[in-house]
């Protein structure tokens, strides 16, 4: 009871002064503001970036191709240039048969072929992989049916489009069952996926929104492993044979330690480097390791802030002992302790901080709301960065409250009452 009496009194000598209480407030509004809507907005990047490496598989290994410095050993031969580089069948054929770890060994082949229905046209990215694709990739089925293990046995002439695709080539008509013109061959429509999004496309390097999908064996049939491009009056040929391996390791725990061994696998297989290794899960650790120090810096700069707010606090606080000097003279007089009168100017410091942090809360709410909404940043609000910088404003008031407060009970009560 004695306490709600203080906070009472408190609240009562904070209100016949409302302007300034509520200018110093201020401090610890925009203080408690920042910090919620910063860590709100660093919580909302590494969310999202745990999410995309996520969508990769924690129990996966994506060992993709990359064209050496020296041009993967490539030869002219008067306008016509042919690289030779990257991963190879019989790479696929090691990892699956000499890894008792590795449960799936998905082989992948890429390019860009243009794909038409009618006089719709857009240059595709087609994916030929195995139907254990679909299983290591996420990507939800919107219509019909993914590749089945039937269609790589016989090298069908079927195809699985993003939803992009079967929206940019199908228009008004039904895409399951159409036909698809990709290069001089007709491939049957037997599924639409969800599309990636760029970002999936930037961490994966796998998934764009025009992927077209088909069977490996029929793309090597239909197309070869011989790539051309033309450009400036020149060719380059480039002989890749396969553009990724996906690899799909037993248990979690056996991630890092298979990711070795085949580095030194294909270090023995390949003199040139020509290919490149990436964990997910090495990558969700190093996301969560960047998250927790993105934090920590968001978090320091904001509590700057509230530094600034709390310094405001002891300023008036000062200022209000001076004036209530001989108040608190009589208070004194009348038997009040050094420890009350340090009580009800605590507390009095603590209200308004409170206050001021309470307030500064539904602005920190609402500052990543306004974000998300103008410029499509995804952020996050959680209830432990409420907590804490609410929990915070509190100790600033406490802090930045105890030497005004003290200096208040010292006061001797014969002076305090002279005081005009």
């Amino acid at each position: 009871m004695q306490l709600v009496r203080e906070v009472k009194l408190g609240l009562k000598n904070l209100l016949l002064h409302g302007m300034r209480s509520l200018l110093t407030m201020l401090g610890m509004v925009f203080g408690v503001g920042s910090v919620v809507a910063m860590l709100a907005v660093g919580e909302g990047a590494s969310k999202d970036a745990l999410e995309q490496i996520l969508l990769l598989g924690s129990n996966n290994i994506i060992i993709t191709s990359v064209k050496p410095a020296d041009g993967g050993g490539a030869n002219s031969r008067g306008t016509t240039f042919l690289s030779m580089y990257g991963l190879l069948f019989k790479d696929a054929e090691r990892l699956e048969q000499g890894f008792d770890t590795i449960t799936k060994t998905v082989p992948v082949r890429i390019f860009r072929k243009e794909a038409r229905v009618g006089g719709q046209a857009l240059e595709a990215r087609v994916v030929g992989s195995t139907p254990e694709w679909f299983s290591l990739v996420s990507r939800p089925l919107l219509a019909g049916r993914i590749l089945l293990a039937q269609d790589f046995d016989q090298g069908r002439n079927v195809v699985v489009l993003t939803e992009t695709v079967a929206r940019r080539l199908l228009v008004g008509k039904e895409a399951i069952g159409s036909w698809v013109r990709i290069g001089t061959n007709v491939f049957k429509v037997v599924g639409v996926v969800q599309a990636g999004t760029m970002r999936d496309s930037t961490v994966q390097g796998l998934d764009e929104q025009i992927d077209v999908y088909m069977p490996l064996s029929t793309l090597r049939q239909r197309f070869g492993d011989l790539v051309v491009r033309r450009s400036a009056g020149s060719r380059e040929r480039e002989l890749v044979e396969l553009h990724q391996i996906l690899v799909q390791v037993r248990d979690i725990n056996e991630v890092e330690v298979t990711s070795r061994a085949i580095k030194a696998m294909l270090a023995r297989f390949h003199q040139k480097n020509d290919y490149h290794l990436q964990v997910p899960l090495a990558l969700l650790k190093q996301a969560e390791e960047t998250k927790h120090r993105f934090n920590i810096v968001l978090g320091s700069i904001a509590a700057i802030s509230l530094l600034v707010g709390g310094i405001g606090i002891m300023n008036i606080m000062l200022a209000s002992v001076t004036e209530r000097t001989r108040e608190i003279g009589i208070r004194r007089a009348i038997g009040a302790t050094r420890k009350q009168i340090t009580s009800q100017f605590l507390i009095e410091t603590v209200v308004l901080s409170t206050s001021g942090g309470g307030l500064g809360l539904v602005l920190g709410v609402a500052l990543p709301w306004l974000i998300s909404n103008m410029t499509g940043i995804p952020t996050v609000v959680t209830i432990s960065s409420l907590v804490l910088s609410l929990g915070i404003s509190m100790v600033v008031g406490i802090v930045f409250g105890l030497y005004p407060a003290m200096r208040a009970a010292r006061l001797d009560p014969i002076h305090a009452l002279r005081h005009e």
